[in-house]
């Protein structure tokens, strides 16, 4: 063993201790748990011209340069309920009074010594001299009675948006939002920063662009708005989360009547419906509704509706030519019906080239004319042509193409699906609640079976204008041809003509929001229910309803029959809720109904109840312990049917209630 010298043993300590070199660049010790400032800061921040972008996204911030010469109360509800998120800032000062009235002085003596010189010069006086001398003789008494203050105020506001094209679109939405209410504004042109941390909340205003204003004016400023969607008149649609009070209104109310129904597999949709369904037939409401899956049997059977059912081998018929039940219009009413079946028949056969389609109409024509029927109103009250007669006269015209017609819709009158659509229509709407099932047929089947009934419903709506609501459940199946969404949509947009209101029902989101027909539907419904939605469709929403990231939340994450409820401009979140008694009849849970099944087999059948319109109502076998609140009426109810005065033991109860829901649907 050798003995090595302090100096290499020191060395060689530092090496072991230390393996870098000695020259090796000295690195800061960044490890350990990061702090909450650095969890939160963004990765990056750029300050631009007049805006900003932190991270992946754009900010702008416009201040308030000009405001109008008079307001009214909540004159800034436009820009508080802008449909896109917007960050407002307001800041108010304070101002002692006593230099308030001593600039005021001031500016009365300026305004009064311009009158006297113009007066003595024969000049004429300027008539806004004289108005701004009223104005500040009044506010000068209004301060000296101490019936007014004075305030300084500054309104900001930021727009987000996740890209510079969508950051100028709405920037441009906001200015001509506030140029509506007189407001100018301008941009923080090189104060991009300052504009955004003024907006945001720290009480920190680095733009300082105020306005004097009084106590009255300052007043109108605040932001009184509410999202409570509770009107005098209508039904009950749910709860609102938002501050717990009930959402009642009456559909027929705005501008058209139409509602749109959105949400995944099992979140509500129909049960929410049916609710509606119920309390609008306390109105005297006619309700018809096109019921693809067998949804609404026992909610019909329960009101004693009718419940007519499309399948192979049934009694029911329609027919597609069937011209009874237009209004005598002449011409103009057996051409629109020949319009129909073109629509109809493109549904059938599939794309038609501009040749097919002509070779069409002429046949169609001329199937009409063989049973005598004619542009003379008297002549079409003949009975109407079958399907069978259109193909006996494309087989006639001895033409390549008029023979591919005809073997397009042979399976009809010849094949598989004869009988069908083959027939005379012995079908008629009597009842207040009227469905139509088509479960029983071929997927293939079901858009054209749509397309008829809803044709047959709107000739009938037509002829008689009532208070009516028409459920299309599934509209995705319409929305698959562009003929049947067409036809769609024209109902929806002349719905309001003839005292109708569409209800639209679709699960599919995607697809029904995929064509532009099916966002024009959307546009013309001012009701619009959203319920739980899926994460692969979210965004296709938040974009054709303007959601926030909120609200998007709200859908990904709501239990069944939560969601939000558009009426007109104004929004809320809602919670649907049903009486006991409603919800018996509503619920499709399969244990629910295997439970009532259970029960009426069981117990003896429950009696029919006849309320003050033409409905039955399943009455409960056991009273509810809650107390009732009976439902909001009509200004004008329907007269009661004369007879003898019910016992009190078969008088029904409400069908809703507002207390002790049974649980959710």
């Amino acid at each position: 063993m050798t003995q090595k010298p302090a100096g290499d043993i020191k060395t060689l300590l530092k090496k072991f201790l230390n393996p870098m070199p000695e020259n090796a660049p000295v690195k800061n010790d960044v490890s350990g748990p990061l702090s909450v400032p650095d969890v939160i800061a963004p990765p990056s921040i750029e300050v631009d011209f007049d805006h900003l972008k932190i991270g992946d996204r754009y900010f702008r911030t416009l201040f308030v340069a000009g405001y109008p010469r008079f307001v009214s109360a909540n004159w800034l509800e436009p820009l508080i309920s802008f449909n896109h998120t917007l960050d407002i800032a307001m800041y108010v000062y304070p101002t002692k009074s006593e230099e308030v009235l001593e600039s005021i002085k001031r500016k009365v003596g300026e305004m009064e010594a311009t009158i006297q010189s113009d007066f003595k010069r024969g000049k004429v006086i300027e008539p806004s001299v004289q108005v701004a001398l009223e104005d500040a003789l009044a506010l000068q008494q209004e301060l000296a009675k101490g019936a007014e203050r004075f305030f300084q105020f500054g309104l900001y506001v930021t727009i987000p948006a996740v890209s510079k094209e969508d950051l100028n679109r709405t920037t441009k939405q906001v200015e001509a939002t506030l140029a509506s209410l007189l407001i100018v504004t301008k941009k923080t042109i090189l104060q991009a920063e300052e504009g955004f941390k003024t907006t945001l909340p720290m009480g920190w205003d680095r733009i300082m662009v105020t306005r004097n204003m009084d106590t009255t004016s300052l007043a109108t400023t605040f932001p009184f708005t509410t999202s409570e969607l509770t009107a005098n008149e209508g039904v009950l649609y749910g709860i609102n989360e938002g501050n717990d009070s009930l959402i009642i209104f009456d559909r027929f109310t705005l501008e058209n009547a139409n509602t749109v129904v959105f949400g995944k597999s099992g979140a509500g949709k129909s049960y929410t419906i049916k609710l509606e369904i119920m309390r609008n037939l306390m109105f005297g409401t006619e309700v018809i509704v096109i019921d693809p899956e067998n949804e609404y049997e026992a909610l019909t059977q329960s009101l004693g509706g009718e419940y007519i059912r499309f399948h192979f081998g049934t009694n029911t018929k329609i027919n597609p030519f069937d011209l009874a039940l237009l209004r005598t219009g002449g011409e103009s009413e057996l051409n629109q019906k020949i319009l129909s079946l073109h629509g109809f028949f493109r549904v059938v056969m599939g794309e038609l080239t501009p040749t097919e389609d002509a070779t069409l109409d002429r046949a169609l024509i001329l199937t009409y004319k063989q049973k005598g029927i004619t542009p003379e109103v008297s002549s079409q009250r003949r009975e109407p042509p079958l399907v069978e007669d259109l193909y006996k006269t494309l087989i006639g015209m001895e033409d390549q193409i008029s023979r591919g017609l005809a073997d397009r819709i042979e399976k009809f009158v010849k094949g598989s699906l004869v009988g069908i659509f083959d027939s005379q229509t012995n079908v008629e709407i009597k009842n207040p609640l009227t469905v139509f099932s088509i479960r029983d047929l071929e997927e293939e089947i079901r858009p054209i079976a749509m397309y008829l009934i809803l044709d047959y419903i709107w000739t009938k709506i037509r002829k008689n204008i009532k208070r009516r609501i028409l459920v299309v459940d599934e509209a995705w199946y319409m929305m698959k041809y562009p003929d049947s969404a067409g036809f769609l949509y024209s109902i929806a947009k002349r719905a309001r003509k003839y005292y109708l209101g569409v209800t639209t029902i679709s699960q599919d989101v995607e697809d029904f929001l995929a064509t532009d027909l099916g966002k024009a539907i959307i546009q013309n419904s001012s009701l619009q229910i959203l319920l739980k939605q899926s994460a692969a469709a979210i965004d296709k929403v938040a974009d054709v309803f303007y959601l926030s990231e909120g609200e998007k939340h709200l859908l990904l994450s709501a239990d069944v029959g939560e969601g939000l409820f558009f009426a007109g401009p104004a929004h809320a979140a809602i919670r649907v809720i049903a009486s006991p008694e409603e919800h018996t009849v509503a619920t499709t849970k399969p244990q629910e109904l295997e439970a009532k099944r259970r029960e009426a087999a069981a117990a003896p059948k429950a009696a029919t109840i006849q309320t003050n319109v033409p409905i039955a109502v399943v009455k409960s076998a056991a009273p509810s312990p809650v107390r009732a609140m009976p439902p909001v009426v009509p200004k004008t109810q329907p007269a009661a049917q004369p007879g003898p005065r019910p016992s009190p033991a078969s008088v029904p109860r409400p069908i809703f209630r507002v207390e002790s829901v049974n649980g959710k649907p």
